[in-house]
């Protein structure tokens, strides 16, 4: 299978991305543009938030990456 490749370098990226909108449980969340350690990019999001189960309420931490799939390779410019 071929390997995908990212359409945009990282700093196009950078410039023109924006924070994303996550809903989790109901709860709006914003996603932050991020370039990560690995060379990597996408966005970033890391929160809490409270879940009931059986009525009861659970604080939960989110921890979430959405990275663009060959962004690794893209040129960073």
């Amino acid at each position: 299978m071929a390997k995908s490749s990212c359409p945009l370098s990282q700093s196009q990226f950078l410039a023109k991305a924006e924070p994303l909108k996550v809903g989790i449980n109901g709860q709006e969340m914003l996603a932050e543009v991020k370039a990560f350690s690995t060379g990597s990019f996408g966005w970033y999001l890391n929160g809490k938030t409270t879940i009931l189960v059986d009525g009861k309420a659970v604080s939960v931490q989110i921890g979430m990456n959405l990275t663009i799939v060959g962004s690794k390779e893209a040129p960073r410019e």
